[in-house]
């Protein structure tokens, strides 16, 4: 994709989401820009991990009492249970990347960086989804 595709892609993602208008903080709103910045840009572990941060910082908001950890804000969360379980499997996939196990073990990116890449795009997408369905989760018309 380039980057006027992929600018699109997110508009087109936009349009077809939100109903209605949302409120969320200042520094959910910064911190989706951004996960949209790095996506544009491909960085998409960076756009990841910006999505998921957030998507926490806007369950925090919405849910201040759902716990310290981002799995617990989202079972506590009132969001539709399959967007639920699309989180949590965007927030083990950001954990392999963010609680690293086994530091040296660089033998996936090394033998085959073009998978690696591929499956993080491809999670940066969903995480821009997933993103869009819960700010957009409770929208004001």
């Amino acid at each position: 994709m380039s980057t006027d595709e992929r600018w699109n892609y997110l508009v087109q993602l936009d349009d077809d989401l939100l109903k209605g208008g949302v409120m969320t903080s200042e520094r959910s709103a910064f911190l989706m820009r951004n996960a949209d910045l790095a996506f544009v840009h491909e960085a998409h572990l960076a756009s990841l991990l910006t999505a998921v941060a957030a998507i926490e910082s806007h369950l925090r908001g919405e849910y201040p009492d759902g716990g310290s950890r981002l799995v617990d804000l989202i079972d506590s969360s009132e969001l539709e249970p399959e967007l639920k379980a699309e989180l949590n499997v965007i927030r083990r996939f950001r954990n392999k990347w963010v609680h690293v196990e086994t530091l040296w073990d660089d033998s996936p990116l090394l033998e085959n960086p073009e998978r690696s890449e591929k499956e993080l795009f491809e999670m940066a997408r969903r995480s821009l989804i997933a993103l869009r369905n819960t700010v957009y989760s409770n929208p004001f018309i």
